[in-house]
């Protein structure tokens, strides 16, 4: 194997780990929380903004980023929509589009091993996505290093792209030939069941 391919190789072990390890992360957090309060958090029970100033003290923090759009001073990704004239395009789609901001753009907030961890809760479904990495470190791409989960409404915290989310169609939503502005944000489910994929990443 040559050195190229080996630092990827390399690379791409440390983001299946670092996805592992943040789903645990996520999911502690909000067992956390129900074991305190002795009830679950739920997408149809958190109004918006509500969820970030519950479930953050649960996680070990390094940095408050605010809440993104709404907070673009402190925010670690100012999370602002295509049209913006200030959209800077700090995260891109699974196969390097520009990629809609609008599922990350409700908390933000670094975690201690340099993870980021971004919010979705205004109306309807809540998400929680995580760059595994850092958002200082690329590749900052949805599928990656950045992958998203849904918190349901009877409390579980579901990868996206599995059964119960509401993005599951791989064609649309994790695929390399997509040009949807959410192409990426169903690989988390695939990155987590086929042992092959962070093998067959686009470049």
């Amino acid at each position: 194997m040559t050195l190229p391919a080996l630092i990827n190789n390399a690379r791409h072990k440390e983001l299946e780990a670092g996805l592992k390890k943040n789903y645990s992360v996520i999911q502690q957090a909000f067992d956390m929380f129900f074991a305190e309060n002795g009830y679950r958090l739920k997408a149809d029970s958190v109004s918006k903004h509500e969820l970030k100033p519950l479930i953050i003290k649960y996680f070990s923090v390094l940095r408050d980023c605010g809440f993104g759009a709404e907070d673009a001073e402190s925010a670690c990704i100012p999370a602002y929509e295509i049209s913006n004239e200030n959209y800077k395009g700090a995260y891109k789609t699974f196969n390097g589009s520009t990629m809609r901001l609008s599922l990350i753009d409700d908390g933000q907030f670094v975690l201690t091993d340099g993870s980021l961890i971004l919010l979705e809760n205004v109306e309807g479904p809540v998400y929680i996505s995580v760059d595994v990495n850092g958002y200082n470190k690329n590749p900052n791409r949805w599928g990656h290093d950045l992958f998203t989960f849904q918190l349901t409404n009877d409390g579980k915290i579901l990868p996206v792209g599995a059964e119960g989310t509401n993005y599951k169609s791989m064609d649309t939503y994790c695929s390399q030939s997509s040009s949807h502005i959410y192409n990426g944000v169903a690989c988390t489910y695939k990155a987590l069941t086929d042992k092959d994929y962070f093998n067959n990443l686009p470049k």
